[in-house]
């Protein structure tokens, strides 16, 4: 009480209305501030939430030791009841590259010759837009190895799909275009756009034989305004590296196109391989 009395004189506010208004903005600004800092957490996906027991809301990673695999949103054994994956629980040094492809400004070339020059094989997530627009590059993609995973067609905010028929229309169309351009089934691979989700397109999706794939290992690399530097880029993917990563790349990233050689050698010198997420869920 005598604390909370000498404020009250060093500030000159009493005991009336004034001290309980300025009580309040204190309170107000205390809240901003701590809340400013977490959305600037959540806005890098190597510095999210805690895990939780049940998956809901934006898919985030929390990082506790360099080199060792983050925790998720939601645990290794509860994904795997609805067929989803994020990291591969393991201590051998393997690395799954997966790319999300919501459109093509000129830098997927350079990202497939360098994953070519190493062998690396790699997942693309694409979206309706990429398929119409770039349909040689995804024959590309399939004759140099890799696999196409299913990003929906309109890229939407999936968890606000409640009905089994909404959901499956979104991946249902893409899988149309792409075997009628490419004359082959899609793969079964479905990564939620932007990283939204709910249990129950978890359930949608394993109900409709998708595996769902979310990623242990990302960076902002989306935003063609702000690229990182190679030097903020190599400190986020080297220093976070862990065995059985999932990684997310955005093949718009001119940083992306620009580094990937040299990113796949460095890796390469810390003993990692590069493995199809087959390897991971047991599948294609």
């Amino acid at each position: 009480m005598k604390n909370l009395q000498s404020i009250k004189e060093r500030t000159g506010l009493g005991t009336g209305k004034e001290w309980k208004k300025w009580l309040g903005i204190s309170l107000l600004f205390v809240c901003s501030f701590f809340g400013g800092r977490l959305a600037a957490q959540l806005m890098d996906t190597g510095s999210l939430l805690p895990a939780s027991t049940e998956a809901t809301g934006s898919w985030g990673l929390s990082f506790q030791e360099e080199g060792k695999a983050p925790v998720g949103n939601a645990s290794v054994s509860y994904l795997k009841d609805f067929d989803a994956y994020y990291v591969k629980e393991t201590e051998e040094k393997v690395i799954y590259l997966t790319f999300d492809c919501g459109f093509e400004n000129g830098n997927t070339p350079a990202i497939l010759d360098a994953l070519k020059k190493h062998q690396a094989p790699a997942t693309f997530f694409i979206v309706g837009n990429f398929m119409e627009t770039s349909p040689d590059l995804v024959k590309r993609m399939i004759e140099e190895g890799h696999t196409v995973g299913n990003h929906t067609y309109h890229h939407p905010n999936m968890s606000k799909m409640g009905s089994m028929e909404e959901f499956s229309k979104e991946l249902k169309s893409l899988e149309e275009l792409y075997e009628k351009t490419v004359g082959q089934p899609m793969s079964t691979y479905y990564r939620p756009p932007q990283g939204i989700y709910s249990e129950s397109n978890l359930k949608m999706a394993k109900e409709l034989g998708y595996q769902t794939i979310f990623w242990s290992l990302a960076y902002v690399d989306w935003n063609q305004d702000s690229q990182p530097t190679k030097e903020e880029a190599f400190d986020k993917l080297l220093g976070r590296i862990h065995p059985g990563a999932v990684v997310l790349l955005h093949n718009t990233s001119s940083t992306n196109g620009q580094i990937l050689d040299e990113l796949l050698s460095k890796w390469e010198e810390m003993g990692y391989k590069f493995r199809p997420l087959g390897d991971l869920t047991g599948g294609q």
